[in-house]
């Protein structure tokens, strides 16, 4: 009878490609019947052709019984076909597992070829039961007097010693004599185990650490030198003798061998074993980052990768002797392979110093400019040749560095390693506000917040840069570059928010403060965020109090149209912003308006007055509003100054919420509202029982009914009908509920109108869902001056000439504490490298001449006062008690 083979299946499967499925089905049918037989041949193809589709997919577990009778064969050619279906198909839930412990036994003491064989497939399909069942016979073959049974039975016990722990106490014993076995493979496996076996507690091998090192001074198998260099990296950290020990033979492998394996593992075993610390360290560490240097500048991919790796675990301890290689390490943060410019960004970082800092950022800047030609180029350099306008016939595809995942890396890696530790790399100020504005306009990638953040953080600690910042911020509001394209992906239009909050908040750097401000009222302001937009109207009014009371001291009656025309300008403008549909920005352009608005009445009022008129009249130096004498400027001047200029924003310190003394009455724990009382539950039995009383005494109830109700209105009254306005959570009201409910709240406001302990507002009210619009009072700009915008920009203008500073700058790194504070008790524990804070006003001299209001220290409230409490009584009713409720 004609069998089907393997060969004729693998032909079958081919030949029925359009219909596999079929194909199988019958073959597996046909194998069923084949895999019954009693000829050991036949089940041993049916078994084989069975391991063959169990690659394929197809689930073979319900012949593990036939699997291990071809396993007990005696024909080795049948047995190694069991053992093959057996490493492959079982499992550690394989029952017919207890079957094999006799079956390995005895295979385990048969010949050489049986023997082998067996430990092979033991070391795949060893269960706990089966090591604690195995692990003396496997022990016992250790000994074994052909060399390669040892080495395999060394390899097994292994494996067992993982399933069954138990095994590692007498296992180790016997490994331990196999380090000095005459046979290399043999030490080569036993190296290879107990390398494995260190890696979970390596405190537990330290006794081999001499025969150990003896082999790594004798051996010359690259294979076993490189398990070894591994193990004494492991057991390093645990024993510090062994650093001085190792650092000889390890520093002569560096230096002699050609194997780049060997290499990196005693580079690598340096630095896990803390062999470089130290004097005696320096120099094998300037051996290994010279070797590592060397690996970067190799044509294999996989050596570079991995030397950037190892530099970044040596830069900590050694900066100095990595950055002696920057210029290489800089050319890898263009390489083609994502994960090698990752590996670079990362060392880049590390090696940072105060020395190296403007390279490293200009040249990381450089990457975000497509069309850089030169690594070397500044900053200030890459940002005129990406904004020079390039032909169509020039134009380059997009190339993998410049993707926008990795230009994020890289924006976010400049702002990192410039603001580590509050910018303690950081030696001019004037440089990286320069850089910042740079990166907003390259980066292509949504980084805006972090560069606002860090730009108000630098101009608000470095009093010494303010100039500077504001120059740099002026021009970039000027630029309209970002305010166009503020709706596109990374634009970092968030930078505009920290410009005009620099401007507005140290606007007395400028000389004409005036010109900026129809750059901030321009109508293309309202495409900006609504942030964005509600810091331009506040820094508008800084800008322009600041203005208007330099203008009052110099006061010419020549200055009033220029200053018509700006409040004019400012009124049409944010009557604008008003309508929009953010908050925020209403609640700024209303409250600036008004304030504007009076200043435009003050400004139509007001006669020129000259000096015959008043002659005793001055400058505002001299201006006393409490006085009868009239200045002769417009009083109203002096109306925004004081509002934004009291107060001196400074960085505040960590501790400084902390160290604020709570005041005496205060109990930040107590509800300021107290939560709606809680629905108690009844319990079943005690509502049956109180039902069951109700009916007894029926007749009663409704002689004492309209008692019972009088008695619990009031209580009713006062919880504001909590029960019947609760709703279940989830719960959406409806509008018949709604209209049900606002019923209910008129009612019982009419009943508390009657009551005299109650005061109630007889004022109308006026529902949210009806307000009277009309009534809404509307303020007509009729006959507006035009604006007056030049075609030209003109630059800010500082009041002294701006030459670079030599100086080095002073940064407030420690922050601002209360007058007076004391810090608590308990220590406050800030998180680390933090940038910034709240800011805490300080109290400073005002501008103008305006008195000081005086106030009564003992009418100054310095606690909390007891709360007032209500008693009102009732008279006594017979039958009721008297009620005493606190309100």
């Amino acid at each position: 009878m004609w069998e089907r083979t393997l060969q004729d299946l693998i032909r079958g499967l081919r030949a029925n490609k359009k219909d596999e499925s079929k194909f199988i089905a019958k073959a597996v049918d046909e194998i069923r019947t084949e895999i019954k037989s009693d000829d050991m041949e036949l089940k041993a193809g049916a078994v084989l052709k069975l391991t063959y589709l169990d690659m394929l997919g197809l689930d073979m577990s319900w012949a593990s019984f036939h699997v291990v009778e071809v396993m007990s064969s005696t024909r080795f050619h049948l047995k190694s076909v069991g053992y093959l279906a057996a490493v492959q198909s079982f499992d550690q839930e394989t029952d017919v597992l207890m079957l094999t412990t006799n079956l390995l036994k005895k295979d385990m003491t048969s010949n050489p070829s049986d023997v082998a064989l067996t430990l092979n497939g033991l070391s795949h399909i060893v269960t706990p039961d089966l090591g604690r069942d195995l692990s003396p016979e496997l022990i016992t073959m250790l000994t074994h007097s052909r060399a390669h049974i040892r080495k395999r039975a060394i390899l097994a016990l292994y494996k067992v010693m993982i399933k069954y722990p138990e095994a590692l106490q007498p296992g180790v014993a016997r490994l331990k004599d196999k380090l000095d076995d005459p046979d290399p493979g043999v030490v080569a496996s036993t190296v290879n185990v107990l390398c494995e076996l260190a890696r979970r507690n390596p405190e537990d091998y330290l006794t081999l650490a001499p025969q150990l090192f003896h082999l790594l001074t004798s051996s010359t198998n690259n294979w076993m030198l490189i398990k070894i260099v591994k193990l004494f990296g492991s057991l390093s950290p645990h024993e510090p003798r062994l650093v001085k020990k190792l650092q000889p033979p390890i520093t002569e492998l560096i230096s002699t061998t050609p194997a780049i394996s060997l290499l990196y593992e005693c580079v690598h075993t340096c630095i896990i074993g803390g062999m470089l610390q130290g004097s005696s360290g320096y120099s094998l560490a300037k051996l290994c980052v010279s070797k590592l240097a060397a690996f970067i500048q190799d044509a294999d991919q996989n050596l570079k990768y991995i030397a950037l790796l190892a530099l970044v675990k040596i830069v900590p301890t050694h900066p100095h002797l990595v950055a002696e290689y920057q210029d290489t390490i800089l050319a890898s943060v263009n390489d083609q392979d994502i994960s090698i410019r990752l590996r670079a960004l990362d060392l880049v970082s590390a090696m940072v110093t105060p020395n190296n800092l403007q390279s490293i950022v200009q040249q990381v800047l450089s990457h975000l400019v497509p069309d850089s030609s030169s690594t070397a180029q500044t900053a200030a350099q890459s940002l005129a040749q990406h904004t020079i306008p390039s032909s169509p016939t020039s134009t380059k595809p997009l190339s993998p560095s410049q993707s926008p995942a990795y230009r994020l890396v890289l924006a976010q890696r400049i702002l990192s390693i410039c603001s580590q530790s509050m910018y303690e790399n950081i030696t001019n100020f004037e440089w990286y506000l320069s850089v910042l504005v740079d990166l907003a306009h390259v980066a292509n990638v949504d980084v805006g917040v972090q560069i606002r953040d860090q730009l108000v953080d630098v101009v608000g600690r470095v009093k010494g840069v303010r100039r500077y910042a504001v120059k740099l911020m002026y021009t970039l509001l000027c630029d309209d570059t970002i305010l166009h394209n503020a709706r596109d992906e990374g634009s970092c239009s968030e930078v505009l928010w920290a410009a005009a909050w620099i401007c507005g908040e140290y606007c007395s750097e400028l000389s004409e403060p005036q010109k900026l401000l129809p750059y901030l009222l321009q109508p293309q302001v309202t495409t900006l965020h609504p942030e964005i937009v509600a810091v331009y109207i506040h820094a508008t009014s800084k800008i322009f109090g600041y203005w208007a009371a330099e203008i009052a001291q110099r006061w010419d009656d020549s200055d009033l149209a220029e200053v018509n025309t700006t409040v004019d300008l400012f009124i049409t403008r944010v009557g604008d912003f008003a309508k929009s549909s953010d908050v925020e920005v209403q609640e700024r352009a209303a409250n600036s308006l008004q304030l504007f608005t009076f200043i435009q009445a003050d400004l139509k009022s007001y006669r020129p007055r000259g000096p015959a008129e008043n002659p005793f009249a001055e400058a505002s130096s001299s201006f006393d509003p409490m006085s009868s004498n009239e200045p002769r400027f417009p009083k109203s001047l002096y109306l925004i100054q004081p509002l934004h200029d009291v107060y001196e924003l400074n960085p505040v310190a960590l501790a400084a919420q902390a160290s604020v003394a709570i005041p005496d009455g205060l109990d930040l724990d107590a509800w300021i509202v107290p939560p709606p009382p809680e629905a108690v539950v009844e319990d079943p039995e005690a509502k049956a029982a109180r039902k069951a009383k109700k009916g007894k005494g029926k007749g009663k109830s409704e002689v004492n009914g309209g008692k019972a109700k009088a008695k619990n209105r009031h209580k009713e009254e006062v919880n504001g009908d909590a029960d019947e306005l609760a709703s279940p959570e989830g719960h959406v009201e409806t509008p018949e509920e709604a209209l049900e409910r606002e019923q209910r709240l008129a009612e019982r406001r009419e009943r508390m109108r009657e009551d005299p302990y109650y005061i109630v507002d007889d004022r109308p009210s006026t529902s949210r869902t009806h307000d009277d619009v009309d009534s809404i009072p509307v303020v007509r700009l009729e006959g507006m001056p035009a604006l007056p915008l030049d075609d030209h920009r003109v630059l800010p203008s500082l009041r002294e000439s701006y030459t670079p500073s030599s100086t080095s700058f002073t940064i407030d790194r420690d922050g601002e504490m209360p007058d007076g504070a004391v810090l608590p008790p308990l220590p406050v524990t800030p998180s680390p490298r933090s940038t910034g804070g709240t800011n805490t006003p300080t109290r400073g001299a005002m501008a103008t001449s305006f008195p000081q209001y005086e106030v009564d220290d003992e009418a100054v409230r310095t606690s909390t006062p007891e709360p007032i409490k209500v008693t009102r009584s009732k008279k006594k009713t017979p039958g009721k008690k008297k009620r005493t409720e606190v309100g």
